[in-house]
């Protein structure tokens, strides 16, 4: 196979940072959080912040982690042919790839003494949560999410009920001296988390040859393809019909249905997902699903703040 060589640029924004993918996923929850904390006269910008950068470079640093991990380990899997042939030519290194996803855990762990102070401690346990979450995806050998094949019900819970109620808590803190989370910060966070498993299940039927020979039980290797199409087409109907219980029992505001602006490019994509097993269909859907989740949670939150 000939593989086009990527320069020093487009190795690690392009295909390591990969900002179309890991900024959307990251903003997603944080935006219904703050949406909420305004909705509740509780918001505070700089804490809300800290919480998003700190997640985010979690999730960034769990990515060079199992690159670090997965590139020298499955020489032979032509997962990513461009990061093989990097490492090859030396334009990436795995001693420069380890410091990376060191220095943006230590990067995250430096908004702790802050998130602490005004959140209090159960602030450290929830970041910790997460970097054993990122780290854990491919790391943890035998218990890696991948092996144990957790990783979407892992993702779901993540960004979407953690991360909403994780960004209202850390607002409610410092805004209130109490931490009292409503339960309506759990239940807005599953369209959330419905959405961004989904960008996980993309990723899933897309690689499920190259995980197969991982020996990672995703739930297209376990399951199938079409059980993993069938989940992908729940969770999206999951995520378009929240809002109407939204409005109707959570006594929001009817704005939550903007949310249906961004259903088009949504059925679009899951019609994509359901007919095609084309690499050069799917790969394109993980920077657009992600796009279209932060859309879609921008909207939700504006519809919450507007109650």
């Amino acid at each position: 196979m000939n593989v086009v060589e990527k320069d020093f640029r487009s190795i690690w924004i392009d295909l390591l940072l990969y900002p179309t993918y890991t900024l959307p996923t990251a903003a997603a929850p944080v935006l219904v959080g703050v949406g909420l904390a305004i909705h509740d006269h509780v918001f505070a910008p700089l804490p809300a912040f800290l919480g998003f950068l700190a997640s985010w470079l979690i999730h960034v640093g769990g990515v060079f982690a199992d690159n670090y991990v997965l590139l020298p380990r499955h020489p032979d899997v032509p997962e990513h042919p461009e990061l093989l042939a990097a490492l090859r030519n030396g334009t990436l290194k795995l001693g420069v790839l380890r410091l990376a996803a060191a220095s943006c855990i230590g990067a995250a762990l430096l908004t702790g003494p802050y998130l602490l102070d005004v959140a209090g401690p159960n602030v450290i346990a929830l970041g910790c949560v997460g970097i054993a979450a990122s780290l854990g995806y491919s790391l943890g050998g035998p218990l890696s999410l991948t092996r144990l094949g957790i990783a979407d019900v892992v993702f779901f819970l993540m960004f979407g009920v953690v991360a909403v109620a994780g960004t209202y808590y850390v607002q409610v803190m410092p805004t209130t001296g109490h931490g009292a989370v409503p339960w309506s910060a759990f239940v807005l966070g599953l369209p959330v988390g419905a959405l961004v498993t989904n960008v996980l299940l993309i990723d899933d039927l897309r690689d499920r040859a190259f995980d197969r020979l991982k020996a990672w039980r995703t739930g297209p290797v376990c399951l199938g393809a079409a059980w993993t199409r069938r989940e992908f087409v729940v969770l999206t109907a999951l995520a378009y019909a929240m809002p109407i219980g939204f409005w109707l029992w959570l006594s929001v505001s009817p704005f939550v249905l903007l949310t249906w602006l961004t259903l088009p490019p949504a059925f679009s994509i899951a019609r994509t997902v359901w007919r095609s097993d084309r690499f050069d269909d799917l790969h394109p859907l993980t920077p657009q699903l992600s796009l279209v989740s932060m859309l879609y949670t921008l909207l939700l939150a504006i519809g919450i703040a507007a109650s």
